[in-house]
């Protein structure tokens, strides 16, 4: 009983702090002329008014997405980068920038006990559909859990059926294959010819280098605006899909297997 009493009286006290931490500022809207810049000159322009980065990240779609923290006034803001440049700055939370003091984490606080008090997500907010953490402590904390086991290749264990922990597990699978990116999808002593750094080429210098790397079109077809091409690499036995549009590779990767890679 007197654990049950102690453990009452820390959700309170956490659930309390979280609540009455003074409302985060919003800098994003004084920063709008970031917005479009190149990815080095915006990070010069916030370095310039005090900003430091705090982490980074980039999901498999390509985006990247940093953390800056002011110390001066306590701020976090989110700028989302795509090809070099910045596409938007946004205000993020105190936990965000690692500080630890934001309700996000807090909430996991509440649900997990002393032993997680002030520590940090490992998700962030644009991990977030709505690039936004949960206000309810409860979700907040069962995304966190649904995001590290996606992330470390946990069993998916939803024991709560809990949709937050479901979403968060989608994310977590996400930020995986996009830290993976860099893999090819073979273990041991394998060869592998290299071909990820092409994605975003230009398409016909593109696919002419993939042809001096010893890869040959096997097979093409059309789908709405995009081409699609198949490309078979017989000393390394690498079956590809690439993906042809707006002038470019847009999608590139290793199928494994087509009836006419052979």
């Amino acid at each position: 009983m007197k654990q049950n009493v102690f453990s009452g009286a820390l959700v309170a006290c956490v659930a309390s702090a979280g609540m009455s931490a003074p409302a985060a500022a919003e800098p994003a809207a004084q920063l709008t002329s970031i917005n479009g810049m190149a990815a080095d000159g915006a990070a010069g322009a916030l370095q310039s008014r005090g900003f430091t980065m705090i982490s980074g990240s980039t999901n498999s779609m390509g985006y990247t997405y940093n953390y800056w923290w002011k110390p001066q006034d306590k701020t976090c803001v989110r700028t989302e980068t795509s090809n070099g440049q910045v596409l938007t700055i946004a205000d993020a939370s105190s936990s965000d920038c690692h500080q630890g003091n934001g309700n996000a984490a807090a909430a996991v606080g509440v649900v997990a006990g002393a032993v997680l008090l002030g520590a940090l997500l490992s998700h962030k907010s644009h991990h977030h559909d709505d690039d936004k953490h949960f206000a309810n402590a409860q979700e907040e904390a069962n995304y966190e859990r649904g995001f590290t086991d996606g992330l470390h290749n946990a069993a998916y264990h939803n024991y709560q059926r809990s949709n937050a922990y479901s979403s968060g597990y989608a994310a977590g699978v996400d930020q995986r294959t996009a830290n993976l990116g860099h893999h090819y999808d073979r273990g041991g002593y394998a060869p592998v010819t290299q071909f990820k750094d092409l994605q975003g080429a230009r398409a016909a210098g593109g696919t002419e280098e993939l042809g001096r790397r010893g890869f040959r079109q096997v097979d093409n077809f059309t789908s709405g605006d995009a081409r699609y091409g198949i490309y078979w690499q017989p000393a390394t036995r690498q079956c590809l899909q690439v993906i042809v549009a707006n002038g470019r590779l847009e999608d590139i990767r290793d199928i494994q297997q087509h009836p006419k890679c052979r």
